[in-house]
């Protein structure tokens, strides 16, 4: 495995300014990712109380549950001391761990953590925070695969009727074994595919729900690291957040202001923040007939978008208190209740994460605490020698095929293969009839209007004709050199799926499958600086 940083383009505009430390952006957060500013946040944890053995109790059983490794449960041992803290991220449970971007945040928490352990001298314990809360099923559904050329999307099934969360979202078994047995179908067979096909077999098998079949596949893909692991969609958890949930009512008019302003600024500056913010909006579900209702405030009345339930504030303290479980935070709640709940050093983000963090502010401030540093996680490119000798052939830039892909040097090797380019001869073949035909044009205009118009679609009649003549003389180059079309199309289906970055739309399964699990522990091991845009991974 060898490594290189590369500078690839920041398509979001406020994370280009937020990575390039614009002190105007920097303004809409506490702290920075300096020694100073991490020394002031561990003061800051320090003089706040948090329910440490509670948590940890609750932790404890919960990934046991789930199969977790002795380093795991060391780990939350290690928060009841009173001198711990957290680095934290999230994301959704995917299916086989969803996107590469989740393996590349692990990653990064357990990077991160592990470097301010030794920076402070103190615990620093590795948690990732498993939404499920969240209910939208279409997000985790599906793998994407290679297959005929191109990126396919393998459905587990379709989306519920209701919108239950993914801690709910229970798994049929019998359906479960033939998606599985179907997506490593789609695999070539290595000297890891039975192995790896019998631990995803075996996850699924002690799996009730999505997030179960989650979890139980990352501790079987990461043994080593102590990576804790949280559903915030379970009872036990709501339990803890009682109090909390009573703040953020409590507080709700405050905080929800706040963002929606700070947001309505940063739109005004021109940054694109994809975060639906609604003034009245209650930043709290509540579970009713197991889905999620989003509750809006209405003076003193709390209701849902449809006027499914009602509540006044006093009726909704009182659930808070007693029935923790029937709520449950948004967007802009979640990452107050993680820092409620977890001494948190730092929160590593997406790019994505990072825009919508970025009109929390206030929102912290409303619960008379500091947002924790927001720290950009790592992303990676893996390439193998397979991708490298293929971009040898064509004289390829790695950097430009993962900012833009592969299609116009496709299409220009194409022509370039036709002598002279028929592209250009068709270019120049076409402006020839043009002035050719121009006197017709202009003498059928004199004798009459419609004449004019009769030989203007004459014109474009013949022009649609070596159009036609022109695209079937590139489909016959095409099939010529299939061989090499299929090498394009290799080449941005790998460095660029759906127009963007490989870490959004591959599942880490083809790689473990040609290269292992040690793949994921090789990358532990390296040493990566979370300052750096983009990471190179030659397999």
């Amino acid at each position: 495995m060898r490594i290189t940083p590369m500078k690839i383009e920041q398509r979001n505009q406020l994370i280009n300014d937020y990575c390039n430390k614009d002190h105007d952006v920097h303004t809409y957060f506490d702290y920075q990712d300096t020694k100073g500013d991490l020394t002031r946040r561990i003061n800051e944890l320090m003089n706040r109380s948090f329910a440490r053995k509670e948590l940890s109790d609750v932790l404890i059983h919960m990934n046991k549950k789930w199969g977790a490794p002795e380093q795991t449960i060391h780990n939350i041992n290690r928060l009841k001391q009173s001198d711990s803290v957290v680095v934290i991220g999230g994301q959704q449970a995917g299916l086989l761990t969803g996107p590469l971007y989740t393996i590349h945040k692990i990653v990064s928490i357990i990077t991160y953590a592990k470097q301010q352990e030794i920076e402070f001298n103190r615990p620093v314990i590795p948690v990732f925070w498993i939404a499920g809360e969240d209910h939208d099923y279409l997000e985790v559904n599906h793998v994407h695969m290679f297959h005929d050329g191109k990126m396919e999307k393998v459905l587990l099934d379709e989306q519920p009727l209701k919108k239950i969360p993914m801690s709910h979202k229970p798994i049929n078994h019998q359906t479960g074994e033939k998606w599985l047995q179907h997506v490593f179908s789609l695999l070539k067979e290595t000297e890891h595919t039975k192995e790896l096909y019998f631990q995803m077999r075996e996850a699924l098998s002690q799996s009730n729900t999505i997030v179960d079949f989650f979890a139980r596949t990352l501790f079987t893909l990461i043994r080593e690291e102590g990576i804790v692991l949280v559903d915030s969609g379970a009872p036990e958890i709501r339990q803890l957040e009682s109090d909390y949930f009573v703040q953020l009512i409590k507080n709700q008019e405050k905080l929800s202001t706040i963002t929606y302003e700070t947001h309505k600024q940063l739109l005004y500056k021109g940054y694109s923040i994809d975060l639906d913010l609604e003034e009245k909006s209650g930043h709290l579900f509540y579970h009713h007939k197991n889905e999620r209702i989003l509750l809006f405030r209405d003076e003193e009345e709390w209701v849902g978008k449809q006027h499914e339930v009602s509540f006044t504030t006093d009726e909704l303290l009182s659930i808070a208190k007693e029935k923790p479980h029937l709520l449950s935070n948004n967007v802009v709640t979640r990452p107050l209740m993680q820092d409620l709940l977890f001494p948190t050093l730092a929160f590593i983000g997406g790019p994505g994460e990072i825009s919508y963090w970025s009109v929390l502010k206030g929102a912290f401030h409303a619960l008379n605490i500091k947002m924790p540093p927001v720290i950009k996680r790592l992303s990676f490119t893996l390439v193998t020698t397979q991708i490298e000798d293929k971009l040898e052939k064509y004289g390829l830039s790695l950097k430009s095929v993962i900012e833009n892909g592969v299609d116009s040097y496709k299409q220009r090797w194409l022509q370039s293969q036709s002598h002279p380019p028929f592209h250009e001869m068709f270019k120049q073949f076409k402006k020839t009839i043009q002035h050719t035909h121009q006197p017709i044009h202009e003498v059928a205009q004199y004798i009459r209007k419609d004449l004019g118009l009769l030989a203007e679609n004459n014109l474009q009649h013949i022009f649609r004709h070596i159009d036609y003549l022109e695209r079937r003389m590139k489909c016959v180059l095409e099939e010529q050199y299939a061989g090499e079309m299929a090498d394009f199309d290799y080449l941005n289906a790998l460095l660029f799926p759906n127009q963007g970055l490989q870490e959004r739309i591959w599942n880490p399964l083809p790689w473990l499958n040609e290269f292992g699990t040690d793949l994921i522990d090789n990358l532990l091991k390296q040493s990566f600086s979370l300052k750096d845009d983009h990471y190179i991974v030659y397999l």
